[in-house]
């Protein structure tokens, strides 16, 4: 389906460079767009805290500005008040930014993160149990729809608690999961304004946040546009899906900014 070689389009064999392990040192700076980009001063996320824990460690990098951590870390508390289980972290960004290996052509400022849509009840893992994770996707194989024996209310709730945090500029779910939210959203539908389809993201959201206050070399779009956006966008994306395959366009690791080329030089 032409789903999948769009989704491949967008994404990234993996930076073409050994990337850092290690922070850069120094102040906070956020440098760039989602798609190339760096930052420096990063701090790692705990694997676990009250309301989430760290998932598939040896795949997934939780590094992050400080300031959109505890922006993370404050969701994860209010979806515990709500009644929601644990939620499932997975990746943030390198330890500098830039592209991440694995895929990724976002992920690269320290201000997004994948936070995971199973919304059962959830003990503590164990380090095994943490890398073999897999997620149930809750889409039906077709695109098409939710499937309902794993669709859950609660599934809104935490996607609802996300898209009205302030600090949240959007976030990506599968177009079959929007038009899910439009279909029970009610009166009030503000929220979905920030709620945006795309590939994939069947078992999980990936939320952006905005850029972190005084940080006026980090970049982003212009605003999601006006309305609830379950109207006819909303239905191009699932008009893709009848469309037969083609071959995807090799993706090609973006050129950072030299400030972010000069932060992934460093010792």
């Amino acid at each position: 389906m032409r789903a999948t070689w769009l989704a491949a389009a967008f994404l990234l064999a993996g930076p073409a460079w050994a990337a850092p392990t290690t922070p850069a040192p120094g102040p906070l700076r956020v440098i760039g767009t989602e798609a190339s980009g760096c930052i420096a001063g990063a701090a790692q996320l705990p694997e676990s805290g009250p309301g989430w824990q760290t998932v598939r460690a040896a795949r997934s990098s939780f590094w992050g500005a400080p300031p959109v951590l505890a922006e993370i870390e404050a969701l994860a508390g209010r979806a515990r008040k709500a009644g929601l289980p644990d939620l499932y972290i997975g990746d943030i960004a390198g330890p500098r930014g830039g592209p991440l290996n694995g895929g990724h052509a976002s992920h690269q400022l320290g201000i997004d993160a994948d936070i995971y849509l199973d919304t059962s009840p959830k003990p503590a893992l164990t380090p095994t149990q943490r890398e073999t994770l897999e997620p149930a996707s809750l889409v039906r194989p077709d695109g098409h729809a939710v499937d309902p024996a794993r669709w859950s209310p609660d599934v809104a709730k935490l996607i609802r608690l996300a898209a009205e945090t302030p600090s949240v500029e959007r976030l990506f779910v599968n177009p079959a999961i929007k038009a899910r939210l439009c279909r029970d959203a009610g009166a009030d539908r503000t929220w979905l304004r920030k709620v945006r389809p795309w590939w994939g993201h069947a078992s999980h959201m990936h939320i952006r946040f905005f850029c972190p206050a005084g940080q006026n070399d980090c970049h982003q779009g212009p605003p999601p546009p006006a309305g609830d956006g379950c109207d006819a966008t909303l239905d191009w994306w699932f008009a893709q899906l009848d469309h037969p395959d083609a071959p995807a366009p090799p993706g090609k690791p973006p050129v950072l900014p030299a400030a972010c080329q000069a932060i992934m030089a460093l010792p």
